[in-house]
């Protein structure tokens, strides 16, 4: 039976590459999608999720904006990687489906208490904004929930500072939420991600595709490639987002650890950090793990594959 996922996220180039996979995967049933203030700001974001919506020829699937800025703090956009439309390098279609009117926080409930306990996976790929709000507007969904495999953080390495990744540090207290609930958590953060390199062999491969949405996305990794280079240094970029959905798709795709996680909320230095004991054993109570190591082909087949599958609804 497919999976059944609601898909959070800011896109943002590996969060347009995530929604396609999850759209393409026959593994995966897409019950929703929600955006949240992250990579861009809200209504950004949210015009990125629609017009990749349009891209993958996605109908049937409600798409909701959510919170427009964190619990405590201020917005923080990440332009220099996503540029000023959060989504720079292809030219973005006019979305064809209009959002649900409902915000992002009560359509993640809704579907929950929709759905049989135990069947729906959360995947957020943003800051964990809505997630949190929704375990707090509505408690009941937490047991639930099957399990939340979210994109940040990192057990050894940050991104936007020396300790701490993006997702969690735009909304540290959001992320100190939903990794302390009493849902099953994977964390699959930068020491995974940093391995999804799109090299010159996997953009071939994209490109032999040759449909709309193979196009789209070899656009959005030339771009993506090029602020990677001078913003942090890589000679190809990693694509994050992806690396949670097809975790859920092929758990064997990467090996995880089962460890004690936490954040950061009062270190001067380490403020959103994400905290894994890796002291052995774990607690035999331990419901939280981070992932270590990705098989990289095995990786992008299920980007190809998914690609494929989609197939030119645009042409």
């Amino acid at each position: 039976m497919p999976k059944k996922i609601i898909l959070d996220c800011d896109p943002g180039h590996d969060d347009a590459i995530a929604l396609l996979l999850a759209h393409g995967s026959p593994e995966i049933e897409l019950l929703a999608v929600t955006t949240v203030v992250g990579n861009q700001t809200l209504e950004k974001v949210t015009r990125n999720a629609l017009s990749v919506a349009r891209v993958a020829g996605i109908t049937g699937v409600p798409f909701a904006a959510g919170c427009a800025r964190p619990l405590v703090r201020t917005v923080e956009v990440a332009p220099d990687i996503h540029g000023e439309s959060g989504l720079d390098g292809p030219v973005l279609p006019e979305p064809v489906i209009g959002l649900d009117e409902r915000h992002a926080v009560d359509l993640i409930i809704d579907t929950i208490m929709a759905e049989e306990p135990g069947t729906v996976t959360l995947v957020p790929t943003g800051g964990l904004t809505n997630i949190a709000m929704a375990a707090r507007k509505e408690p009941r969904i937490v047991p639930r929930v099957k399990e939340v495999v979210l994109m940040g953080g990192g057990y050894h390495v940050g991104n936007w500072s020396a300790t701490s990744e993006f997702n969690i540090i735009i909304d540290p207290e959001a992320a100190h939420i939903v990794f302390n609930e009493s849902w099953p958590l994977t964390m699959v953060g930068l020491d995974l991600t940093h391995q999804a390199l799109a090299t010159p062999e996997v953009r071939e491969r994209i490109r032999a595709i040759d449909t709309a949405p193979a196009r789209f996305v070899e656009e959005l990794l030339e771009f993506f490639a090029g602020t990677y280079l001078e913003a942090q240094g890589f000679l190809h970029p990693p694509v994050h987002d992806p690396c949670a959905v097809a975790r859920v798709i092929d758990p064997d795709v990467m090996t995880a650890r089962r460890v004690p996680l936490d954040v950061e909320l009062s270190g001067t230095l380490t403020l959103g950090m994400t905290v894994a004991d890796f002291r052995s054993p774990a607690p035999e109570d331990c419901i939280t793990q981070v992932a270590v190591d990705l098989d990289h082909e095995r990786f992008w087949a299920l980007i190809v594959d998914a690609l494929e599958r989609i197939g030119d609804p645009e042409a």
